[in-house]
């Protein structure tokens, strides 16, 4: 299967790095601190989510300020303890772009996934966040603000996910989408390509757009 397009839009945590035990982590101890039973946590979607619709679910509307500087703390300050370990071909197939025609997408805030990012070696010409949104995964909005940004139509770009939740955004957002099995099973993932990780595709950068194959 080979896909066409214009630009090529990431999500950061589970499609570019690894960050899912440092989530457990952070969100655990989050939830014991707030006094947030196992069962009410055991209910709520963490992955693809941001931090504000998650505190939202589960706390009273005037705890969830604090409650969302407190957990971008904790995951702050776990990334250098596994916090963002690159997955693999995320490094090999990010330096075969060309800076301007690929994004970097995420649920996190800025300092998160600044920090993420960083320690990672992954150095994005464009980072569309938390706060430049006003609807989070699984609305389109991050999606078609990228495409904007990035100045492709929609329908010439390929998001690139491992949750359901962003799968839902780049197809209401009339995307491509491919589902990265690093987080979900694959029958779990709904998306026009699902594969292992990023190692399983290339890239043929050409004056018409890019070329992406599943490697042989």
């Amino acid at each position: 299967m080979k896909i066409h397009a214009e630009a090529l839009l990431f999500d950061n945590d589970g499609t570019l790095v690894s960050s899912l035990e440092s989530v457990r982590r952070c969100w655990t101890r989050w939830a014991e601190e707030f006094g947030i039973t196992a069962e009410d946590f055991a209910r709520v979607e963490l992955h693809g989510r941001t931090a504000v619709a998650i505190a939202a679910d589960l706390l009273p509307a005037d705890v969830v300020p604090a409650a969302v500087a407190r957990i971008e703390a904790l995951e702050v300050e776990d990334v250098p303890h596994g916090g963002a370990v690159p997955l693999p071909g995320t490094r090999d197939f990010l330096d075969s772009l060309p800076a301007d025609r690929w994004a970097v997408v995420t649920s996190a805030t800025r300092r998160l996934a600044e920090a993420r990012l960083a320690h990672a070696g992954i150095l994005p010409k464009t980072l569309v966040v938390a706060e430049d949104v006003t609807r989070g995964k699984p609305d389109p909005e991050p999606y078609l603000l990228a495409a904007r940004r990035l100045g492709v139509d929609p329908a010439r770009c390929v998001v690139f996910e491992d949750a359901p939740a962003g799968l839902q955004a780049g197809r209401a957002a009339g995307m491509i989408t491919v589902a990265l099995a690093t987080t979900h099973e694959a029958h779990e993932l709904d998306a026009d390509l699902v594969v292992s990780d990023l190692s399983a595709l290339s890239a043929l950068v050409s004056d018409g757009g890019v070329e992406i194959s599943v490697r042989a």
